[in-house]
């Protein structure tokens, strides 16, 4: 247990944070600006530091059960991360915009950041990298189906039906997230996993340490807890350090969407430059689905309760970049096979991304 404890070093650092923040949360709003921004710059990476803890419970669980149920529990995670601190945001200070430009954010980064810079290095290092191309197909379709019902045609609905067509975008989302679920665990599951030729006969290392899987459940729950500790207060200084500056709104969605992102991009990685490329589109395509499907219903349903509609109609510039992105998406991830160039055009975009999104667009 003592061993545990100390592997969980970060985490506890994570919590005393926690612990210091909510005493201090009135000095840091009432010493000026600066020491708000740098508070909230501080929390942040405490939130971090915290979802990489938790990121590697989930990593632990993943390799336990294997794809396709190993990814879907990574993404999972991460979407719980995002969902806690976008709900503790919201009921601190409600942004008409934050969920929106958060989820946008989110795809922008899974898909164009995350499988662009994997596909890219791993294309550099291997070459054509191989995976299952029912499952790319399957997941881009279903972006595009969810992304589509709850974040482009809302725009053409009137103001005074927007609960209605909130109750019906809340159904459809589950509907489709249950579907998806059936797919990726039932019968179709082979859609979402891939065999590796150099893998077959190999057997796993007898020197891999054991999983103790009711402690890592255990931790991956508390760190989401701790999460949404340090985001309560973080939600307030950076809200006031960011005040006036004029730095672009997206900014506080981006930080939102890399939070719940950073251990992801980590997995990525390693799983493209260990040839692996059906993790990575397993996790990019697959967070990018859960952020959508997920995030959608509970922040809609937090929106019904409270009376309050959020702005979820992407703007023109969003819109264009999201389907630039599915188009550019479908075309490289419909061979089974990915290399540096496709890697490089999702990586381009995502440059892209980040350029309109300093220029305020």
């Amino acid at each position: 247990m003592l061993t545990s404890l100390k592997q969980e070093k970060f985490m506890l650092l994570a919590l005393l944070a926690a612990i210091a923040a909510y005493p201090l949360e009135h000095w840091m709003l009432n010493s000026g600006q600066g020491v708000a921004l740098l508070g909230g710059v501080a929390l942040i990476v405490f939130i971090v530091i915290a979802s990489m803890r938790v990121a590697h419970h989930a990593e632990q669980l993943a390799e336990k059960v294997g794809d396709p149920y190993g990814t879907m529990i990574l993404t999972l995670a991460a979407v719980l991360v995002e969902v806690v601190i976008l709900a503790i945001m919201m009921s601190n200070e409600p942004s008409p915009t934050l969920v929106r430009d958060t989820i946008y954010s989110a795809v922008m980064l899974d898909i164009n950041g995350i499988l662009g810079l994997a596909a890219l290095m791993g294309g550099i290092k291997h070459g054509e990298q191989s995976y299952n191309d029912d499952s790319a197909r399957s997941y881009s379709v279903m972006i595009l189906t969810a992304m589509g019902v709850s974040m482009v045609v809302p725009e053409f609905i009137p103001e005074a039906d927007w609960k209605i067509y909130s109750a019906f975008t809340i159904g459809a989302m589950v509907v489709l997230y249950t579907l998806f679920l059936r797919m990726q665990v039932g019968p179709h599951s082979y859609f979402f996993s891939y065999s590796y030729p150099e893998k077959r006969g190999k057997k796993p290392s007898e020197d891999a340490p054991s999983i103790n899987l009711a402690f890592s459940i255990g931790t991956l729950v508390f760190g989401v807890i701790v999460i949404g500790a340090l985001a309560e207060v973080m939600s307030k200084t950076l809200d006031l350090g960011l005040e006036g500056t004029g730095a672009p709104p997206v900014i506080t969605a981006i930080v939102v969407a890399a939070i719940s992102a950073a251990p992801e991009i980590l997995t990525a990685l390693r799983a493209a430059l260990a040839n692996r490329m059906q993790s990575v589109v397993n996790i990019a395509l697959g967070a990018s689905l859960s952020t959508v499907i997920l995030t959608v219903p509970v922040m809609e349903a937090m929106a019904l309760y409270t009376g309050q509609p959020f702005q979820m109609a992407m703007t023109p510039v969003q819109t264009v970049m999201v389907f630039i992105t599915l188009i550019v998406s479908a075309i490289n991830l419909n061979d089974g096979e990915t290399n540096a160039i496709e890697g490089m055009t999702h990586f381009v975009l995502f440059a892209t991304f980040i350029m309109l999104s300093l220029l305020g667009l």
